[in-house]
């Protein structure tokens, strides 16, 4: 075999990225034209983790992945929700196209603290390692083991699972082993996304994702 022949099949991997180049990419559409655009395969990043940063509740952060949630339901996938911020509204949820019998939502025991956030990662990964279409996480401040974990259950799974945290400067700036970070505000009574991060290519501005 060519020394060539390996090196080939290396850089077909989508994991690894060119500056020169965009990477190959599988993705599911967001749903929001403007922004799949810009994001190389068109979306979310499949078998891939990506983040959200928001700076609090109801700027539209919700808005931004409901198609995903619709789309992963309806072809019969689960669709988690671990430890949203405020309980879900199931008839908005629905009016989206969401499958509720699809739709499950995961929480702590009250009153189990670190405990609670530690088992609620594991039992993420374990969803994602057993199948589920997509899983969205609400978490402050993961470590850099937590997140390398709930990749490679991605990966396993070929899931998606999404990340949403507060927008802080530590987050911000914060490495991140993320496919994809995007940042959710609001302007003009819409919902705008940055994208900060992006593995295979550098889309600059932000992206309308309509309201809600």
């Amino acid at each position: 075999m060519s020394p060539a022949a390996p090196l080939h099949e290396l850089l077909r991997d989508p994991r690894l990225w060119r500056g020169d180049s965009v990477a190959p990419v599988r993705a599911q559409t967001t749903g929001h034209a403007a922004l799949d655009a810009v994001l190389p395969g068109g979306g979310w990043p499949q078998a891939a983790l990506s983040e959200v940063l928001y700076p609090h509740a109801g700027v539209g952060e919700l808005s931004l992945v409901l198609p995903l949630l619709a789309r992963t339901s309806r072809a019969g996938r689960p669709v988690i929700l671990a430890c949203p911020e405020h309980l879900p509204y199931a008839p908005a949820f629905a009016a989206a196209g969401v499958a509720l019998a699809r739709l499950l939502v995961l929480e702590p025991p009250p009153g189990t603290g670190s405990h609670g956030e530690t088992d609620t990662l594991w039992a993420c990964e374990q969803m994602l390692h057993a199948g589920a279409g997509t899983v969205l996480l609400w978490s402050s401040d993961p470590d850099a083991t937590a997140l390398r974990r709930l990749q490679l259950a991605a990966e396993s799974g070929d899931g998606i699972c999404i990340l949403f945290r507060r927008a802080t400067a530590r987050a911000r700036n914060q490495n991140s082993i993320a496919a994809l970070r995007l940042q959710v505000t609001r302007a003009q009574g819409q919902p705008r996304v940055e994208v900060l991060k992006c593995r295979g290519a550098r889309p600059v501005g932000r992206y309308a994702v309509g309201s809600g």
